[in-house]
């Protein structure tokens, strides 16, 4: 029989072999592939190979997937960048990959933070992303 799509909850329980990501698609004429890697970076804990915040397993790690010579080159640069100034003690442990098939997730889990701003908010206090983030970054870049 033909594969199917994983369901969410699959992935997100592990074991899969997927990982949870977000597809960007984006208009290079109003905003750089450089400038969507800066916005990743400040968003990502790139230092933990556990996963991110309190979402633990292979399934939660920072990935960026490219789709072309040049996004592996400006993402391994950005990376190089970061390694050699803000992460010199501790490496990076966000992989850069080709990227595959995208499944986006069921309907009820677009846009949660839109729809349920509350349990979105909760979630993100009780998981520590923002006090991580400003322990990783500084409170410039929640901001």
């Amino acid at each position: 029989s033909a594969a199917r799509e994983p369901y969410y909850e699959e992935v997100s329980a592990g074991g899969t072999g997927h990982v949870e990501s977000v597809e960007v698609v984006y208009d290079p004429t109003k905003i750089s592939y450089e400038e969507l890697l800066n916005v990743f970076w400040k968003n990502v804990d790139p230092v933990d190979n556990r996963g991110q915040f309190c979402d633990k397993g292979s399934q939660y790690r920072s990935k960026i997937f490219v789709h072309n010579e040049e996004q592996q080159q400006l993402a391994e640069t950005s990376k190089q960048q970061l390694s050699q100034s803000k992460f010199k003690k501790t490496p990076i442990v966000t992989d850069i990959e080709p990227a595959q098939v995208f499944y986006p997730a069921e309907d009820y889990h677009q846009d949660y933070y839109l729809k349920h701003p509350v349990r979105y908010k909760f979630y993100r206090t009780a998981c520590g992303r923002d006090q991580r983030l400003a322990e990783v970054w500084g409170q410039a870049a929640l901001h």
